[in-house]
């Protein structure tokens, strides 16, 4: 269960608030404007972005005082936060020793991992070797192999054509399945957000809302979701024209 207790966050003139609960295994999509914060709500949970007030809990241990590196979760950013200097393999390695100097048993685990996203014949490759969706994978089998309860998506795949981000959304479902890890995923797509999650936690007015079941929230979208889906409130949602800002909010 991850529990954001009282949370104000607070730079420069910017604030915001969030006081919701997850259950374990919530597949969860984070909706909003551009600029609202829901990078920066990830961001907080992750430990990137310090609270104001309040805690993050998960499964009752207290986040909010480890770093980043210590909390029991997982991160994929746009730019797939790849290091340019190493290969495939050992950026998946990272995942497992920040030293790699791993162990016999640790590389299996590496080269499993690898191949579980279809790149087993890429590990010697650097990043600027690899395309956006081969890139994408790679950051992918990393947070496969940290296996955390949490696994938090900033739109990693903003960048990809239809068709590969829709591959990519579908080994992420096969991955929480295998896993039961919670899912927090922003988006600018409703569509994706369809694919993958059941709940959805709008960002909006200074305040991430407690979660609501995501079908009924897109059918019927408060007005402030409404105006950024370019709905009319209670119209049909096919007739919406979906924007293509892909930008981190």
């Amino acid at each position: 269960m991850l529990q954001l207790d009282g949370v104000t966050i607070v730079q420069g003139d910017f604030r915001l608030e969030a006081d919701l609960t997850l259950e374990s295994g919530a597949r969860v999509a984070v909706l909003g404007p551009s600029g609202a914060g829901k990078s920066t709500l990830l961001g907080a949970i992750a430990g990137f972005v310090p609270l104001s007030t309040g805690r993050v809990t998960l499964d009752g241990e207290d986040l909010s005082t480890l770093a980043p590196g210590a909390r029991p979760l997982s991160i994929l950013f746009q730019d797939n936060n790849l290091f340019p200097h190493l290969s495939a393999a050992q950026n998946v390695a990272l995942g497992l020793r920040p030293s790699l100097r791993l162990t016999g048993t640790e590389q299996e685990k590496v080269d499993a991992a690898l191949e579980r996203v279809g790149l087993e014949l890429l590990g010697g490759r650097r990043p600027a070797q690899l395309s956006g969706g081969q890139q994408s994978r790679v950051a992918l089998a990393r947070a496969l192999l940290r296996r955390r309860p949490l696994l938090l998506l900033d739109e990693p795949f903003a960048a990809l054509g239809p068709a590969l981000k829709t591959e990519m959304l579908a080994l992420v479902r096969e991955i929480l399945n295998e896993t039961g890890a919670m899912l927090l995923m922003v988006t600018h797509d409703p569509e994706d957000a369809r694919a993958i999650a059941s709940q959805a936690i709008v960002v909006t007015e200074g305040e991430a809302a407690r979660p609501a079941p995501l079908a009924a929230l897109l059918d019927n979208p408060p007005d402030a979701l409404a105006s950024y889906l370019g709905r009319r409130r209670g119209a049909e949602p096919n007739a919406a024209h979906e924007g293509d800002d892909h930008s981190a909010g």
